[in-house]
């Protein structure tokens, strides 16, 4: 059965991120994050999944490489987009980006005062990945970038859990269809099962996110329907989470959300990068 295998420190897996740096993504997201920058938000939810990432892989003595992990950022230009010490890296032991974030900020948080208020708190808040919002959205490159990546990984670990590509677009791509490419994509595998393709659209209005559908129909247009197209079908574990989580999953549930606000975008994020044999 696919999607078993181990995930360990001699048999690691990998994930790697496809970020939309169009002039787009500095408008805000829809109605209810109006305040916040789609380039904005996604950075900050990306931030965080990594630092998850890294308490999730910390034992006693020390941070244990479970993943490597990359971020590839499209817009003006198309490449690794780590800052700081990781700048130019492509995929990065885990351990590895514990120890080298961009900088660590001072945040702001409201917590419970114990008597029915809430305070500000200081929080420490590490940063691999800026925001950047500047030119088109050359989705295909970024895909025949991962792509090459893929390949170069699943050369060096034949027999990993597969690794997981999540895209976060809130566009078309701009450089030409991406059907061929993805569905080139989809075809790696490792031992244990075809590469898994998540994406992530986000959205400038309104309207409600469709998360996790089976099928196309309610999607609003052409480009939904083709990023629906690209995603990978959730493997039986991940819905089971999805399903914990509250949503209404089928058997041909599709790792894709359209019309995504920052919410959503966190949500998915978690269930997209949840292990399913960690050791």
């Amino acid at each position: 059965m696919a999607y078993q295998a181990e995930i360990s420190r001699s048999n690691p897996s990998c994930f790697l991120f496809l970020i939309d740096q169009s002039a787009s993504m500095a408008d805000p997201f829809g109605t209810g994050d109006a305040k916040k920058k789609k380039a904005d938000g996604v950075a900050d939810a990306i931030n965080r999944l990594l630092q998850n990432l890294v308490i999730k892989c910390a034992k006693a003595e020390g941070v244990r490489d479970y993943y490597h992990v990359g971020v590839i950022g499209y817009g003006k230009d198309v490449g690794p987009a780590f800052s700081g010490p990781l700048a130019g890296k492509t995929l990065v032991p885990i351990s590895e980006v514990a120890e080298m974030p961009a900088r660590i900020e001072e945040r702001t948080k409201k917590v419970d005062d114990g008597a029915g208020g809430l305070v500000d708190q200081t929080v420490k808040f590490p940063v691999w990945f800026d925001p950047v919002a500047n030119g088109g959205t050359p989705m295909s490159q970024a895909l025949m970038r991962a792509t090459s990546v893929i390949k170069g990984w699943l050369t060096d670990h034949p027999d990993c859990f597969p690794p997981i590509i999540i895209n976060i677009s809130d566009g078309e791509a701009t450089d030409g269809s991406p059907s061929a490419l993805t569905d080139a994509l989809k075809k790696l595998s490792s031992s244990d099962g075809g590469v898994l393709l998540f994406n992530l659209h986000l959205s400038s209005t309104d309207a409600a996110p469709i998360q996790f559908p089976a099928h196309e129909e309610g999607l609003a247009d052409k480009h939904a329907k083709l990023l629906y197209a690209m995603s990978s079908p959730l493997p039986d574990y991940m819905r089971t989470i999805a399903a914990q989580e509250g949503f209404n999953v089928d058997e041909d549930a599709r790792g894709f959300v359209f019309n995504a606000d920052i919410v959503s975008v966190i949500q998915f994020l978690d269930i997209g990068t949840r292990p399913s044999n960690l050791r």
